[in-house]
C-alpha cells in the first residue's frame, strides 16, 4: 500500500483512498481513474483501474483483486483534441466565415456566432440535423445524399450550397469540412466552415452567359462566312470570268482597231481582273480554314510534301528548285488543311527566291517534349511535332516576324512580287486549328525559316 500511495499524484491520493475504502467496506467493485508518477523515471502516467473485493467463507472482505491499465496516450490525445477544439472555437468566433463542429457521425453540436447572426437561429434549432431548416428546399436532397457519403470517408470534402439568411434571402456558400481523427485513425469530429461566394458565383454565371452569347455570335459569323465563301466561289467569280473572256476577245479580234493606249488599258484591265480572281480564291481558301469540323488523322508528312511537290511541279522546274525532305515523322493533322499549309509555305519560298539563285527548300520534323524547343508558349511536359520549313531566299528583317502573318500584310510592292498577302495568314490559321503555334525568323538576303509546333499523342 505504501508503494502505491507514494506513486499516486498527491492531488488524487485522498480521493482514491476513499474510493478504495468504500469498495472494501461495501464489498463491491470500483472503476476509477488516477495519475501516478512512474518510479523509474518520475514520468506522469494516467491509469484506469478496476477492483473487486474477494470475501472469505464468513462473508468478510479478505483481499482486493484489481487491474491497472495505462491510458496515458489516449488521455493526452483527448486533451490535445480538446485543446485544439478550444482554440478552433476561439478562432472560429472571430472569423468572417460561418463555422461549425460535428461528431464522427455528422451530428452537429456547435456553431460559431457568425452562423447565428446570419441565420437568426439558435443552437437548439440547429443542433444535430437541424441545419436542413436553412437550406434551400431545391438543394436539400442533393446535400443530404452528399453528406451521408462524405461522413464516412476519412478525407476533407467541399460542396456549394444556398443558405437562407435572417432576412429570408438565400446566398451561396462554399462548405469545407475536415475530419479530426484519434490515434487509431477513427473520425471523432468534423470541423467545417461556410464561405460566402455569392459575388464570385454571380460573376461566374455572368461570364458563362457571356461565353454562351459570344459562342452563338461566332456560330452566326461562321454561317455568314460560309455564305460569303459560296458567293466568292460562284457569284463573284462568274462575272469576273466573263470580264476576262470578253477582254481577251476584244484584244484578239479588235487589235487592229485599238490604239496603243487602248491596248495598254485592256492589258491593265486583264491584269486587274487576274489579281481580283487571285484575291477571291485566297479569301475563299482563308474562309475554309476557319473551321475545324474535319477529322484529324495520323498522316505521314512525307506523303503531304510529295503531293504538294506534284501540284507545284511546273513552278519547281521553272525555278530549278530543290526540296530536301527526308524521313519526316507522322503527325495528327487535318490532311487537306495541312496540304494547303505546305503548299503556301513552299509557294512562298519560290516566290521570294533570289534572282539567279536556284531555291533550296529544306523541310524537317521531329517529335519531342516541349522543354526541348526552348519556347515559353509550349508546355514543357507535353509532346509536340516540330516542323521546320526553311529556304535560301530574300528573307526579311526580324522586326517583321509577326507582321507577315497578318491578313493583307505585304513587305513588298505588287510590282516586285505578285500576291494578296493572305498566304501566310492561312498558314497561321491552319496551325491554330491544330492547337499549335507558328513562328518565323529571317535574315535579309539569306532566307527565312518557319517553325511549326502542333500537339502530338
Amino acid at each position: 500500500y505504501s508503494t502505491w500511495s507514494n506513486a499516486v499524484a498527491p492531488e488524487d491520493l485522498s480521493v482514491q483512498e476513499k474510493i478504495l475504502q468504500d469498495t472494501v467496506k461495501n464489498i463491491g467493485t470500483s472503476n476509477r481513474s488516477f495519475k501516478i508518477y512512474r518510479a523509474n523515471d518520475g514520468m506522469l502516467r494516467f491509469i484506469d483501474a478496476i477492483e473487486t473485493v474477494r470475501v472469505n467463507a464468513g462473508g468478510q472482505a479478505e483481499w482486493v483483486v484489481g487491474t491497472n491499465l495505462d491510458v496515458t496516450e489516449k488521455v493526452l490525445a483527448r486533451k490535445e483534441i480538446e485543446e485544439n477544439e478550444k482554440q478552433f472555437t476561439t478562432l472560429a468566433n472571430n472569423i468572417q466565415n460561418l463555422a461549425w463542429m460535428a461528431d464522427g457521425e455528422g451530428y452537429i453540436f456547435w456553431y460559431n456566432q457568425r452562423w447565428y447572426d446570419y441565420t437568426g437561429t439558435t443552437l437548439e434549432e440547429m443542433k444535430g440535423w437541424g441545419w436542413g431548416k436553412v437550406h434551400h428546399p431545391d438543394h436539400i436532397n442533393r446535400v443530404v445524399d452528399f453528406v451521408k457519403k462524405a461522413w464516412h470517408i476519412n478525407e476533407p470534402f467541399e460542396l456549394t450550397i444556398p443558405l437562407r439568411g435572417v432576412n429570408g434571402e438565400y446566398r451561396w456558400f462554399l462548405t469545407r469540412a475536415y475530419p479530426v481523427c484519434d490515434s487509431e485513425g477513427k473520425i471523432i469530429n468534423w470541423i467545417g466552415t461556410n464561405t460566402d461566394i455569392t459575388e464570385q458565383k454571380t460573376f461566374a454565371e455572368q461570364l458563362e452567359e457571356q461565353v454562351k452569347r459570344r459562342t452563338a455570335e461566332l456560330v452566326n459569323m461562321n454561317k455568314e462566312l460560309q455564305s460569303f465563301a459560296y458567293i466568292s466561289s460562284h457569284d463573284l467569280q462568274e462575272p469576273l470570268r466573263k470580264i476576262q473572256t470578253f477582254a481577251t476577245r476584244i484584244t484578239e479580234k479588235e487589235e487592229n482597231n485599238l490604239s496603243d493606249s487602248g491596248k495598254e488599258m485592256f492589258n491593265r484591265m486583264q491584269d486587274a481582273a487576274k489579281r481580283m480572281q487571285t484575291l477571291i480564291q485566297d479569301l475563299l481558301a482563308y474562309s475554309r480554314t476557319t473551321t475545324t469540323d474535319h477529322p484529324f488523322e495520323t498522316i505521314d508528312l512525307n506523303k503531304i510534301v510529295a503531293e504538294v511537290k506534284e501540284d507545284l511541279k511546273e513552278e519547281l522546274n521553272e525555278k530549278h528548285a530543290t526540296i530536301e525532305a527526308n524521313q519526316l515523322c507522322d503527325a495528327d493533322i487535318i490532311p487537306f488543311q495541312f496540304r494547303q499549309l505546305m503548299h503556301n509555305l513552299i509557294s512562298n519560298a519560290l516566290k521570294f527566291s533570289k534572282p539567279n539563285h536556284p531555291p533550296i527548300i529544306k523541310i524537317s520534323s521531329e517529335i519531342a517534349n516541349g522543354i526541348k524547343f526552348n519556347n515559353e508558349k509550349l508546355s514543357p511536359q507535353n509532346k509536340y511535332c516540330h516542323i521546320t520549313v526553311s529556304d535560301n531566299g530574300i528573307g526579311f528583317e526580324e522586326q517583321y516576324s509577326e507582321k507577315i502573318f497578318e491578313v493583307f500584310q505585304r513587305l513588298h510592292s505588287k510590282k516586285e512580287y505578285e500576291g494578296t498577302g493572305i498566304g501566310l495568314s492561312i498558314v497561321k490559321k491552319i496551325v491554330e486549328n491544330h492547337n499549335g503555334i507558328v513562328t518565323a525568323t529571317g535574315v535579309l538576303n539569306k532566307g527565312a525559316t518557319f517553325d511549326i509546333y502542333i500537339p502530338s499523342t
